[in-house]
């Protein structure tokens, strides 16, 4: 992103203000335009914001803005003036049926290819060349086999489903994006800019840093909460681990040991309510559900995979005889809490107000002015003038990858429902697998790692949604645990080699080697790649069921992913020998599925097994201190 200063900055600041601030006013007042027009300034401020902030490639100068960047946020300024100009024609007409006329050709064309180019520089080549892919074979279907075989559209047909409709680029993604995701990102941003941020790691520190491995065990806590503020793994990575990381080394986990539990931790900033990332109000538009179903569905697996890495980085400090913070260096919890805890208020006003229903554009406003409001309780922490207006700013800038990924995506989701893809895909899928379930949550996991190496979770998450998730639902799944499935594996593509953004990330903060790390990573995430299995066969994990049920599989399912970490890391009441790391592997695997006999019986294998760790004493020594 170029570093403007001097009047370009204030210019492009001040766009950025003016974004975010109308975005606010769209939801307060009852003046604001009808959905499809805020869909358009939505795109229009994005595209504009694309093409003077982020450069061309690599290299330019960073604190100027080429002539040529000026002439494509005009070009975009005009491209979506003409749909206001055209608005009632635009809305009332029959797409598809009506043909375009040669200006809305020539505007349509240049749309799809200014979306194109602010997602290639903001987000990178991989979705625009995806894109791509599916522009050609919806142009080609003639020609393609079996069944990718279909009538083809015409280029206009093509760029009237894709621009003009509300199936395209303005469809479900550019929704959420326009409406839901962009004030909880502003919100996100006040929370950055109250010092909240601080309070986290401070707070973390407070409880946990004094303990076996307590700078690991920081990262956790801290990283879970700083999730919501921003929502991205890789913001987590570069925003606490530069804290973090430093101090997990200093008290001898290895370098690849301290970026990797970064990473994981701050991917899991994705999947933890009550603000999960951008891809969750997607899933909850796409399945008609409310937010607050999402985010109570995704309570269980958030526990056990945050409990899980917790768990293992006790397992491998006390392995590796690791200590905690000098008490010197701790902060004093009564202090943290009585001059910061108060900007975790607003945290929880937005969890009740989602809890009791309303809607989340109306908790995220409600609890950000609750937080300015808030802020003022400690004059140390009170949000200023200045401060809320460059929040402002902060949010519209965050903003604007989110909206170019759910734009580009729209190309996608267009052309798949023209061209019937999804429904030739799905039966496919179900002939592929013979329909069997498992092996086609395996080709569904591995596609959503493979998606998301290449862009972010949303839209990686969205094309599992169009062609993947209908299969496994046909298949006898419930939505929100299909959903859910492919979200997950969206997410953990963050932190699994061979692209692991996440991990390069947090690698390049501590100096790890990057494929030790991702090996690492995986290890500590492993509750992240199993849970998704077992609420796929089990909904109780997604608090779905009796009260009975969701509370066995709870306490079930945390014994079951405290063993998995005990079996990864080779370490319980002592180090593991590989007999009793495969036994605690296997409990865990039957106690994190909610069945009453699987239950029983991991119970009474993890029993014997500690009674071998307690009985056996090997002669080697149980600790050593050659670090994790």
């Amino acid at each position: 992103m170029r570093k403007l200063t001097g009047y370009p900055g204030l210019v492009v600041g001040a766009v950025a203000v003016a974004m975010a601030a109308y975005h606010i006013y769209a939801r307060l007042t009852i003046y604001a335009p009808d959905q499809q027009a805020l869909l358009y300034i939505t795109l229009a401020f994005s595209l504009v914001l694309s093409f003077l902030l982020w450069p061309r490639r690599q290299g330019e100068t960073p604190d100027s803005i080429p002539w040529s960047d000026l002439g494509l946020a005009a070009l975009s300024l005009t491209v979506l003036g003409y749909m206001f100009v055209r608005y009632d024609y635009i809305v009332n007409r029959f797409p598809t049926a009506h043909p375009l006329e040669p200006a809305d050709m020539v505007v349509g064309i240049a749309g799809i290819l200014l979306v194109l180019e602010a997602s290639r520089r903001t987000l990178g080549a991989a979705l625009s060349i995806v894109a791509l892919v599916f522009v050609a074979y919806a142009l080609a279907g003639p020609w393609m086999p079996g069944w990718l075989y279909h009538r083809g559209l015409s280029v206009e047909i093509a760029v009237d489903q894709t621009w003009f409709t509300t199936e395209g680029i303005f469809g479900v993604p550019m929704t959420v994006a326009g409406t839901y995701v962009i004030l909880f990102i502003i919100f996100g941003a006040y929370l950055e800019r109250s010092g909240a941020g601080q309070f986290f790691t401070n707070f973390a520190n407070a409880i946990a840093g004094g303990a076996r491995g307590g700078p690991g065990k920081v990262a956790v806590v801290s990283s879970s909460l700083f999730g919501t503020i921003s929502g991205s793994a890789v913001a987590n990575v570069m925003v606490d681990g530069w804290l973090t990381i430093p101090m997990m080394k200093k008290t001898g986990f290895k370098p690849e040991a301290a970026a990797a539990i970064e990473a994981v931790a701050s991917t899991g900033g994705q999947i933890m309510p009550p603000i999960m990332g951008a891809a969750a109000f997607v899933m909850a538009e796409f399945m008609g559900a409310s937010y607050t179903d999402v985010m109570i569905a995704a309570a269980i697996p958030a526990l056990f995979y945050y409990g899980a890495l917790f768990a293992a980085i006790h397992f491998n400090a006390v392995r590796s005889g690791l200590k905690g913070l000098p008490r010197e260096e701790l902060p004093i919890l009564g202090v943290i809490i009585v001059a910061q805890a108060h900007l975790f208020l607003p945290v929880i006003v937005l969890l009740v107000l989602l809890l009791y229903g309303f809607t989340p554009t109306y908790a995220a406003i409600v609890a950000t002015v609750g937080l300015i409001a808030i802020s003022w309780l400690r004059p140390a922490t009170g949000l200023r003038p200045r401060a809320c207006i460059e929040a402002l700013r902060d949010g519209a800038l965050h903003t604007v990858p989110v909206a170019m990924a759910c734009a580009c995506a729209g190309i996608v989701i267009g052309l798949v429902l023209q061209t019937g893809l999804a429904l030739r895909f799905t039966a496919f899928l179900i002939d592929f697998t013979s329909g069997s379930l498992l092996p086609a949550l395996v080709i569904t996991m591995v596609a959503g790692i493979i998606l998301g190496m290449g862009m972010p979770t949303t839209p990686a998450y969205i094309m599992q949604a169009a062609l993947l998730v209908p299969a496994i639902i046909k298949l006898g799944v419930e939505p929100m645990a299909a959903h859910m499935f492919a979200f997950y594996f969206s997410c953990l593509s963050a932190v699994t080699p061979p692209v692991a953004l996440a991990v390069y990330a947090a690698a390049s903060i501590g100096g790890a080697d990057l494929w030790r790390a991702g090996v690492q990573a995986v290890k500590f995430a492993a509750a992240g790649f199993v849970v998704p299995y077992f609420f796929i066969y089990n909904p109780a994990l997604l608090f779905s069921g009796s009260w009975d049920d969701i509370l066995r599989a709870v306490v079930t399912g945390t014994i079951g992913v405290i063993s998995l970490a005990a079996g990864l890391e080779g370490y319980f009441l002592r180090r593991a020998s590989w007999l009793e790391r495969a036994l605690f592997i296997a409990a865990a695997f039957l106690l994190i599925d909610p069945g009453a006999a699987t239950d029983l019986i991991g119970l009474g294998l993890l029993v014997a097994t500690l009674a071998l760790q307690k009985l056996y004493q090997p002669r080697t020594a149980a600790v050593s201190g050659s670090g994790p």
